[in-house]
């Protein structure tokens, strides 16, 4: 009776490790994901943004609708340009009296304002440096008189962009690091119990693969556990935050999700895996009279 209890008494302790490790490991894959999912979506949002910046080509006065339209037609075959919008001479003096709130033409006599062209670019080529060759390139097509952005918007938003990227960047070395040596003190901790188990099999002629094999695949399971665990916790997160705010699914997309997903289950699976076969390898170098000295 006594023998049987005290079974129980360690099987119950292993059980509690196991959920610990599970529990310890899911912790940290979560904080892994958030920022697996922050940088992503910092990526998304920072395309959104440079997508959004206008460069305006102005005509000249004596420029047609046609000539215009077939300019137009001529720019879409640009792999930089992702969306055009002609606006014409009419267009551009309504616009203009319904901002001043009277027409210009009663004061000058004609219409003060020329055809344009308003350009957004392909994300990858909204930086000054594509935009100097972009602006020398249009401005060499005839009755084009004038290539405008906002040069000081440019480079303020990709300053900003860069900051933050290195901050997750960095935030995400620290943070896998961190998050190793916690899961690899938490995995040494159970083998830790069954150190006298391992020299005893390592006594009888177990091979270091045949007694490393059974920690690996349990470290490996309870790492996918904790990876599902993990999913379904940031799963909850973003269905909170949809409520919150629906629009959060433009930067925030199933992809990005899948991608963080199947990121934080093999970061589970791996870290648990390495850990686990790290730490077995060290109390298999130890000797007997080690064992009792940690």
């Amino acid at each position: 009776m006594s023998k049987k209890h005290k079974r129980n008494k360690r099987g119950s302790r292993y059980g509690l490790q196991n959920v610990t490790l599970c529990i310890s490991t899911a912790l940290v894959l979560i904080l892994l994901g958030l920022v697996i999912m922050a940088g992503l979506t910092g990526r998304n949002l920072s395309l959104q943004v440079k997508e959004n910046l206008r460069v305006t080509m102005m005509l000249g006065q004596d420029m047609t609708d046609n000539e215009a339209s077939q300019l137009c037609k001529k720019l879409q075959g640009r792999q930089y340009i992702r969306r055009m919008e002609y606006v014409s001479k009419e267009q551009a003096l309504k616009a203009a009296a319904k901002e001043l709130g009277s027409d210009p033409t009663e004061f000058v006599g004609n219409n003060p304002f020329t055809a344009s062209i308003d350009l957004t670019l392909v994300g990858d080529y909204a930086n000054n440096d594509s935009l100097r060759w972009i602006a020398k390139e249009l401005k060499a097509i005839p009755k084009v008189t004038e290539i405008s952005y906002q040069k000081d918007l440019v480079e303020v938003v990709n300053k900003n962009l860069a900051k933050i990227s290195a901050v997750l960047l960095v935030l995400a070395v620290l943070l896998t690091f961190v998050s190793f040596s916690l899961i690899n003190n938490t995995v040494r901790l159970g083998i830790y119990a069954r150190r006298f188990s391992i020299h005893t099999m390592k006594l009888v002629g177990a091979s270091w693969g045949f007694i490393r094999w059974p920690f690996v695949r349990k470290g490996i399971l309870l790492g996918f556990l904790a990876g599902i665990i993990a999913c379904i916790v940031l799963a909850g997160m973003v269905y909170a935050l949809y409520r919150y705010e629906p629009e959060i699914i433009t930067v925030l997309t199933w992809r990005e999700l899948l991608i963080t997903g199947v990121a934080v289950l093999l970061l589970g699976l791996l870290i648990t895996g390495i850990c686990s076969g790290v730490s077995v390898n060290k109390f298999l170098r130890m000797k007997a009279g080690e064992l009792y000295k940690i």
